[in-house]
């Protein structure tokens, strides 16, 4: 990594221009919302990312500070049809371009196929690529083939049995009545 650009305080212009380059292999545990996500803590998981600096025409034209983004994770999450360990390759591979102010980066964001922010001298890149990877997350984590077969039924054998054996509430009263009419 560079020593002149620090990734927790960024200044995306300065990088931009410079055309500078950050990478790192860090520990999941340095991204606390994308680690609240696994199934498991586990002290190996590591996640690798990259950054560019770039100037990027955006869509009305205009060359903007821009980054590259890319990273990649293998997560173990949960298999939402076993509610097993599925372990899932997360990757990003994101253009950001950076406006000048909210306005602007709202109004660029609805025609661009870029993701627009605005502008900051001071940027957590580790958020960014922590935004980035949450966003790239399954919505519904599962095996192709689940390891064990599935369970398709809420009733086991025994269901039917114990239904048949369980007393109706209103047989005793339908004893009753029937008792009265005689």
């Amino acid at each position: 990594m560079s020593s002149s650009f620090e990734p927790r305080h960024l200044d995306v212009a300065a990088f931009a221009r410079a055309t500078a380059r950050l990478s790192a292999r860090d520990s999941l545990q340095k991204y606390e919302r994308l680690a609240l996500e696994v199934r498991a803590p586990e002290p190996d998981l590591t996640l690798e990312w990259q950054v560019q600096g770039e100037q990027r025409s955006a869509a009305d034209g205009v060359a903007r500070p821009a980054l590259h983004v890319q990273a990649s994770a293998r997560l173990p999450l949960t298999c939402q049809r076993c509610m097993g360990e599925v372990r899932v390759d997360v990757q990003v591979d994101r253009h950001v371009l950076f406006a000048a102010d909210e306005d602007s980066a709202a109004a660029l964001d609805d025609v661009s196929e870029d993701d627009v922010l605005a502008l900051t001298p001071d940027l957590d890149l580790h958020a960014l690529i922590e935004d980035e990877l949450l966003m790239a997350l399954p919505l519904v984590p599962r095996h192709e083939v689940c390891p064990q077969p599935l369970r398709l039924s809420a009733q086991d054998a025994d269901f039917e049995a114990a239904q048949e054996d369980k007393r109706h509430p209103f047989a005793a009263l339908a004893v009753l009545k029937d008792g009265k009419k005689h």
